[in-house]
């Protein structure tokens, strides 16, 4: 019995060091040591090393600790005291691509008519007959009377001539731009958006919210394929060069088929989530990309829509409980009513498909709001993570109702450079209330930073963490990269894969030229990545670290 007993234990040992568990794990194959590891984790915010196995972080801790697990194959990568984060996050970007066109140089986000017309003739005069023309405005030349496709045709009548607000969200055309795109005369006014029509009926040249989304897809749409993959590759590029490792991209201007067609032909070496951002027609929503895989590769998903609830304060499109403070007459636009704002947000349960929205206004956030509640309020919302891009005008109250929903808010600091604008529109008192950063942080509110702009995250970060004209608002640097990494995940429900470096988690970061988390912030922006690594392969290195 004795030494029944001696062999069953000596067979139960000889299982036990053979299984899984009591194997020796094999060396990892890279390790990151003597640095300083912004891990995103608030247990334990900085290491200084950390330890790769395939594609995913096996350990971080101290130099010691993690050298003592490299084996004779292990890459080693000095650090040599510099910063690491885990690879950023853009929550909030649109991929523009386009035909070649001939942008007019104009200076500043705001030109005058007399500026516009002064470039155009400069334009007309070298530019081949039939070049497309385009120049970016702000709202003084949407709000010119002399802006019309009339005038436009009588100063450009053999090239087709776009100005359209650097929003993307209105346009004013000459006839030549109409045809091109092929706008005709008697074309309906799409759901959500609007041509601007005489009182005889003709277009005046005017385009508004979806009728200048549909432009700005037939732009898209003209594009050959070699524009194309280059404006891909351009973007690609510069994102490893920031050290950004995921991007949440709008499916706009391009459809969400074009976008995975060229990030698979251009084999992106980063993670791209691709958001259906729905167009119309006179009859409602042109559903596509619906037959798309939700993975067409490793790193190309195809999840969420995006809707626009409202404008923007450029265009006074942003839909508001109060009249504006510089017109009256208006209270902006809401480019759906609520019962249509219910509609999708039962079709994103049906589809189980996360949904966001663009609402700017505090109309637009109370409209979303009320719609949920309409639709099962908490007990369905709490958990769905609903999305509110930009959330400008989530102020104190909504923002308490939007933190009872369980609504995730992705800001892009900078919108907040418009502050003498906002003030301009909204009212000085009001525009205390607008545009909220650490307000939704101490709500405990989700909180994602995206660039919806120029892709620069430390440009971002240093707007977020300084807050111009507005410091009460101003976050840590710390949570602005928390905001960059581990919540921009969170938004798109991958907190478990990627965000932070912590064991287990893809290991997707960044080795950035200078401490962020200590400069002067004005020095912010010049920072870049040495060396971006997705899944831990290598996909920018600018051979400033050791390695061996």
């Amino acid at each position: 019995m004795a030494r029944l007993s001696l062999s069953l234990f000596a067979f139960l040992v000889v299982c036990l060091l053979a299984s899984p568990g009591w194997s020796q794990q094999p060396p990892p194959e890279a390790i990151l040591f003597n640095g300083k590891v912004f891990t995103s984790d608030l247990a334990h915010l900085y290491v200084e090393a950390l330890a790769i196995r395939g594609d995913r972080i096996v350990a971080t801790g101290t130099s010691e600790k993690i050298s003592a697990l490299a084996g004779p194959q292990t890459k080693r990568i000095d650090l040599g005291g510099r910063v690491v984060i885990p690879g950023i996050n853009d929550a909030h970007y649109h991929l523009m691509i386009h035909s070649t066109v001939f942008m007019l140089p104009l200076k500043g986000m705001d030109p005058t008519w007399p500026e516009v017309t002064s470039e155009l003739a400069s334009a007309l005069a070298t530019a081949q007959r039939g070049t497309f023309i385009v120049g970016e405005t702000g709202g003084a030349v949407l709000e010119d009377p002399r802006a019309t496709r009339a005038t436009l045709d009588q100063l450009a009548p053999d090239h087709p001539v776009m100005l359209a607000t650097w929003t993307q969200h209105s346009a004013i055309l000459n006839t030549a731009a109409i045809k091109m795109l092929g706008i005709k005369e008697n074309e309906p006014d799409p759901k959500g958006g609007w041509f601007g029509r005489s009182a005889d009926g003709k277009l005046t040249g005017l385009a508004m919210e979806f009728a200048r989304f549909r432009l700005h897809r037939r732009m898209s749409e003209m594009a050959s394929e070699e524009e194309a993959l280059q404006q891909t590759r351009d973007f690609l590029n510069e994102a490893v060069r920031f050290g950004i490792t995921s991007v949440q991209n709008m499916s706009e201007p391009a459809s969400p088929e074009m976008y995975v067609h060229l990030l698979e032909k251009t084999q992106t070496p980063i993670r791209v989530r691709i958001m259906r951002y729905l167009l119309t027609d006179k009859n409602g929503p042109i559903d596509e990309g619906r037959d798309l895989p939700r993975n067409p590769s490793t790193l190309i998903t195809v999840s969420g829509t995006k809707w626009m609830l409202d404008g923007t304060p450029i265009e006074r499109t942003a839909a508001m409980r109060q009249p504006y403070s510089d017109r009256p007459s208006t209270t902006g636009y809401l480019d759906f009513p609520e019962k249509d704002v219910e509609a999708m947000l039962r079709k994103s349960l049906h589809d189980d498909d996360q949904v966001m929205f663009h609402a700017v206004g505090d109309r637009a956030a109370e409209t979303l709001l009320n719609a949920m509640d309409a639709t099962g309020g908490v007990a369905v919302w709490a958990r769905r993570r609903v999305r509110i891009e930009h959330g400008d005008g989530l102020v104190p109250e909504l923002a308490a109702r939007a933190k009872t929903l369980g609504v995730v808010v992705v800001v892009n600091p900078t919108h907040i450079t418009l502050g003498d604008l906002i003030r301009k529109r909204y009212g000085t008192a009001r525009a205390e209330q607008f545009f909220p950063f650490r307000s939704l942080l101490d709500l405990g509110i989700p909180f994602a930073l995206g660039s919806d702009g120029p892709m620069n995250p430390y440009l971002n970060i240093m707007l977020a963490s300084t807050y111009p004209g507005k410091p009460r608002e101003a976050i840590t640097r710390e949570q602005a990269v928390i905001a960059y990494t581990l919540t921009s995940a969170y938004a798109e429900f991958a907190e478990m894969d990627k965000g932070s470096l912590e064991p287990g988690k893809l290991a997707d970061l960044a080795v950035l030229s200078q401490d962020i988390f200590h400069i002067p912030a004005e020095d912010l922006p010049k920072t870049e990545s040495v060396l971006t690594m997705v899944g831990g392969k290598i996909v920018y290195d600018a051979k400033v670290v050791n390695s061996r």
